[in-house]
């Protein structure tokens, strides 16, 4: 793989850095920094301000072809894109679950009817989306969901509970896997729904962390309702499209989510030098493994996606996200580390979370949302490795 700039990428990463720095001005300039893992509520209304801002310029659903509203970005130029909003210190996105998991999927397995209907809306950040799969319990055991839906008349009714539901308090739709045969077991049986937020049966009850923030929730459905023809590919084959979902997830939106890393990192090393403390040799050594260890997932996840482009990619991306979830949490380790004792007390009234204080609670969940390190482990050993399968029931 060459990692150099064609002639076409370098000029594309130039009206990037362009479009940024013309832009990225007045009200927006206060935005640089903000958002990301802990900290979704910094700025919220003008970090989506932004987002539009984007969308006005062409600059959302980069990968999307154009007939859908992207802008048919090669991969190479999404990651010239990323770079160049990390370098920028871009706001972290609000619209991303919309743009890179529901966009995409509704690409692959949707209806043209409802393409029309909510890609648009994605493109212009006009709805914001949240992912309804976890539940009490069906954490890690996505086949284990037990919300219900039930047909009536030119509806789809919904009962059951979701939960660790990521900006459900701001989000105009969720989509949710839920269950549309009672007799079906385990993944059979299972449908993809779109659901409105905003009506009656819907409850949102925020989820206040270790961080003391909000941008998991639980989400209950009661009698809540969506229309018929809102089902993305076959009832009862919402497995299939749910695992497509994830798959996006594990994509370009991995490349997004370490200009947030990198950031982080940068922000440790300037402390680390600040107060002297990258003169000690041992945290010099962590801070410069950390460096090599985002660079090691970069090029894992430009191997991943280019063999996902060539149709190859398989349960490899486990791996990837195995890495991520291990790296930043032990940079959440390293922010404190780097701080020293002074890093573990709060500086005073009203006794909120210092930066590094947030980033080292919320990484302590990183290993376990979005499936877990124990069952990242079981699928690289079993469709990777070819290792014998666990004994199930």
């Amino acid at each position: 793989m060459d990692l150099s700039d064609s002639a076409r990428e370098a000029a594309f990463r130039r009206e990037v850095r362009e479009w940024l720095g013309d832009h990225l001005t007045g009200d927006f300039a206060a935005a640089r920094g903000l958002g990301g893992p802990g900290r979704e509520h910094e700025a919220f209304e003008l970090r989506l301000a932004w987002d539009r801002r984007l969308a006005e310029g062409g600059w959302t659903c980069l990968g999307w072809p154009e007939e859908f509203g992207g802008r048919g970005a090669t991969l190479a130029e999404q990651v010239v894109f990323h770079e160049e909003y990390a370098r920028a210190r871009a706001p972290v996105r609000v619209g991303h679950v919309g743009e890179e998991l529901l966009g995409p999927t509704i690409i692959a397995f949707g209806t043209e009817r409802q393409r029309r209907r909510f890609l648009p809306p994605i493109v212009g950040v006009r709805e914001l989306w949240c992912q309804g799969y976890s539940e009490p319990g069906a954490g890690s055991d996505l086949a284990g969901v037990s919300t219900r839906a039930r047909r009536d008349g030119p509806d789809w009714v919904l009962d059951g509970q979701k939960t660790w539901t990521s900006l459900a308090h701001v989000a105009d739709w969720c989509f949710a896997l839920v269950r549309t045969d009672p007799g079906g077991h385990r993944h059979r049986g299972l449908s993809y729904l779109l659901v409105p937020m905003d009506q009656p049966g819907v409850e949102v009850r925020p989820i206040v962390q270790l961080t003391g923030t909000s941008e998991f929730n639980e989400v209950f459905f009661d009698g809540a309702r969506t229309r018929a023809e809102h089902v993305v590919g076959e009832v009862g084959g919402g497995w299939r499209v749910a695992m497509g979902t994830l798959g996006f997830e594990r994509g370009v939106g991995t490349i997004d989510q370490q200009v947030v890393f990198r950031r982080e990192l940068e922000r440790i090393t300037e402390l680390a030098r600040a107060t002297g403390a990258l003169e000690d040799p041992l945290l010099r050594d962590k801070i410069t493994r950390a460096r090599i260890g985002l660079e090691v997932m970069r090029l894992h996840a430009l191997r991943t996606l280019s063999s996902a482009a060539e149709g190859t990619a398989g349960p490899e991306a486990s791996i990837a996200k195995l890495h991520w979830a291990t790296f930043h949490r032990g940079l959440g380790e390293l922010a404190v580390e780097v701080a020293g004792a002074g890093g573990l007390i709060a500086e005073g009234p009203p006794y909120e979370l210092d930066e590094r204080q947030r980033l080292f609670l919320f990484t302590r969940a990183d290993t376990i949302y979005g499936g877990s390190n124990e069952i990242q482990r079981t699928i690289i050993a079993e469709r990777v490795l070819g290792l014998p399968g666990e004994a199930r029931p």
